[in-house]
């Protein structure tokens, strides 16, 4: 029996006014209180930019029980209270505000985020090197002369999956993951980069670490980065990382950052 009112079908294909003719937007139910609305099936910042965008319009619209909303590499999920609304109803709230023009919120940052590439903070370095036929000077190079699009948050705690990485730096994970990696590791795989932000496992390269602590549950806002903000890496020598560190221990360190231009 269908519940008048109820999301029918766990996958809806929909294409809003105004969308690229390449962008297919999907409607899939996440169980009984929360709807995911995804934008294509790869991983481009201009489909990080819909995500944004559909968020940012969907906060101002203050839709009535809206619980939060998840950006991911290419959709958003959307948690509601079902008691207050329902996945159809909300599905047609959204396909409306989709088929107006929206703005991202203007709060984006730009990082600029200090990097430690030598010795045993860079454990895969030279492996990377090896891979991608590179000098490990120009791996550093590479990776620390890019800016990143913060894509989204997730796995761990403020851990930033961010994009795009470098062509010549792409590799798969490692074969074998580590069991434990130090807090504030710099890792690379795939096409993006992204920094440990606690003691955890990870499969992924490490090329660098950074003193800078990603995360502090007791600040109001516990995450450092979110996304759509951008980061650049700075690369500095132990003795600086020796310093910094110090410093953000001491509570007296600031991550240089910027208000990114609309």
């Amino acid at each position: 029996m269908r519940v008048p009112g109820a999301f029918s079908g766990a996958r809806q294909v929909h294409r809003p006014r105004g969308q690229a003719a390449d962008v297919t937007v999907r409607f899939l139910s996440s169980g009984d209180a929360a709807l995911v609305v995804e934008f294509g099936d790869r991983i481009e910042r201009r489909l990080s930019e819909e995500v944004l965008r559909l968020a940012a319009q969907i906060r101002r619209a203050a839709l009535a029980g809206i619980v939060e909303t998840v950006p991911t590499l290419r959709s958003l999920m959307v948690h509601y209270d079902p008691l207050k609304t329902g996945a159809a109803e909300l599905k047609r709230a959204i396909e409306a505000l989709m088929g107006a023009k929206g703005r991202l919120d203007q709060e984006a940052r730009l990082w600029r985020v200090p990097v430690c590439y030598e010795g045993e903070f860079a454990p895969d370095l030279a492996y990377v090197a090896k891979e991608t036929g590179l000098a490990a000077e120009e791996v550093v190079a590479l990776h620390a002369g890019q800016r990143y699009h913060v894509y989204m948050i997730g796995f761990l705690p403020g851990l930033p999956y961010m994009g795009d990485l470098p062509e010549r730096l792409v590799l798969p994970r490692r074969v074998d993951p580590r069991v434990r990696l130090p807090p504030g590791s710099v890792a690379i795989a795939t096409t993006m980069t992204i920094i440990y932000p606690l003691e955890c496992p990870g499969g992924w390269h490490i090329i660098g670490a950074t003193p800078v602590r990603l995360f502090d549950a007791q600040l109001p806002a516990p995450a450092l980065l979110a996304p759509g903000d951008a980061v650049e890496f700075e690369a500095i020598d132990k003795r600086s990382f020796a310093k910094v560190r110090a410093a953000v221990e001491r509570g007296d360190y600031q991550v240089p950052r910027e208000r990114l231009s609309p």
